[in-house]
């Protein structure tokens, strides 16, 4: 007899990733894959549109027609940020531009001086200037620097609704994905800002609908629900939400490294915009405060540079335990070492300054350096609210030594880790259902474990 399964694709900027998960929840399947980059027309790397689309279809029509499990429902989880411009045929008009894409600055000028200025725009967007990272921008860039593809545009879907529109043929927008540092979305109306208007784009904006909205259809003889797509940071925050019972910081960790707060009621401040502080989404539209650094793709890179520096294999670093002797070392006469590549600090030296004799001790001051700059965004997000509980969840929930100092950081407060490859996933899948979770449902779907920081005695000194 086939097992009822709900299917989600989960889809980061590196992995590729699809689960079925039982009717309690329980992964009983999973797969991965990754794509080489391609170049857009301006020889910037981008994501292979065409390869992911015909790996999902192709996937999916594989898993449904086997004999052991019965697909009821699907939902997607992706990235943010990332927009595909498709005709009145729904064919796909331009590459699927990276966010990282460097944005011409007269296009951002240009945008300012018209619906600026840019702090006051900050506070009700809830996105702070960050370029093609802005989605909105992304649009405005295309208007203004590729008017004949732009006229061809009927409909503009952020990526999770894409993948859904792959399935359903119905083009729709969701909050989670408007709400994702966009700058289309003013949050003290509850609209679109006026300068979506006033420039047209809600023409080929789709529908808004909630996220935990679903399209009962026919896929190949198979009656399947199907989600409309969630972002995938506010598809990691769900659980957490739907089972925790006091206030709590959860922070996603991936190529960003996202301090999200569900709690917070207050508009962003002048103090906030200043804190690179940006608002996301929750399914039903209100605002989640965040901090946000570039930090899984920071710790990569200078990992990279370490590994090549001391001629040690590239995953040498996974090996790399708490040392408490070298983190007191460090300590008691610090200073900065690292020049970020990605991230840009007031701390950061002109160049790094190596003088480590051996791997371990450099990489622990790499990891003070990264852990610092994570307190930092908490702090933001917390905003001085006090939180019983810090959730972290993603790649970095499974490093040692980020967990030990983060725990050491945050004393007065919880540290809990979940399954680092569930998260953003388990949540797609939890949107489809109004199940009431109870507060034991992250132990027993997450694999949850609890951190104490580490003790450090006289001797250790």
């Amino acid at each position: 007899m086939k097992k009822n399964v709900t299917a989600v694709f989960d889809i980061g900027k590196t992995n590729k990733k699809f689960f079925l998960f039982d009717n309690n929840y329980q992964e009983v399947y999973r797969e991965y894959t990754r794509f080489p980059l391609i170049e857009d027309e301006d020889g910037h790397p981008t994501e292979d549109l065409l390869a992911l689309r015909n790996w999902v279809q192709n996937l999916f029509i594989r898993v449904l027609n086997e004999e052991k499990w019965n697909i009821t429902s699907v939902n997607f989880s992706t990235y943010g940020a990332s927009l595909v411009h498709v005709d009145e045929y729904g064919e796909v008009l331009t590459p699927l531009y990276n966010y990282t894409k460097p944005l011409d600055s007269k296009i951002v000028d240009s945008f300012f001086m018209k619906y600026g200025p840019e702090k006051e725009f900050a506070m009700v967007t809830g996105s702070d200037n960050s370029g093609m990272l802005n989605a909105g921008l992304q649009l405005y860039w295309l208007k203004y620097t590729q008017p004949e593809v732009f006229k061809k545009i009927k409909y503009s879907l952020h990526l999770p609704q894409y993948m859904s529109y792959l399935f359903t043929g119905i083009p729709l927008s969701d909050y989670t994905s408007l709400g994702c540092h966009t700058a289309l979305w003013d949050y003290r109306k509850h609209d679109y800002h006026q300068w979506v208007y006033e420039e047209g784009f809600h023409h080929i904006l789709p529908p808004l609908v909630t996220t935990d909205t679903s399209i009962n259809m026919n896929y190949q003889g198979h009656r399947i629900k199907t989600g409309v797509g969630i972002h995938d940071s506010s598809a990691a925050l769900l659980p957490y939400i739907r089972s925790a019972d006091h206030p709590f910081i959860l922070v996603s960790t991936g190529t960003w490294s996202i301090s999200l707060n569900p709690f917070s009621q207050l508009n962003l401040t002048e103090k906030d915009v200043e804190n690179q502080c940006i608002n996301y989404m929750r399914i039903n539209g209100d605002p989640v405060k965040a901090g946000r650094v570039f930090l899984g793709n920071e710790y990569n890179l200078q990992v990279q540079l370490l590994s090549n520096h001391f001629k040690v294999p590239e995953d040498h670093h996974q090996k790399v335990k708490f040392n408490k002797a070298s983190y007191l070392k460090i300590i008691s006469d610090f200073e900065y070492h690292f020049k970020w590549i990605g991230i840009e600090d007031d701390n950061m030296p002109d160049q790094t300054k190596i003088p480590f004799d051996n791997f371990e001790m450099a990489y622990h001051q790499l990891m003070v350096e990264l852990v610092l700059l994570q307190v930092k965004t908490i702090q933001i997000a917390a905003s001085g609210e006090e939180m019983e509980t810090l959730y972290v969840d993603g790649g970095f929930s499974d490093n040692e030594i980020f967990i030990s100092l983060l725990s050491h950081y945050f004393k007065e407060m919880e540290l809990q880790t979940t399954d680092s490859s569930l998260g953003s996933a388990l949540g797609a899948a939890l949107v489809l259902s109004d199940l009431k979770l109870d507060t034991e449902f992250l132990k027993k779907n997450y694999s949850l474990r609890k951190h104490k920081p580490p003790v450090f005695s006289k001797s250790d000194q």
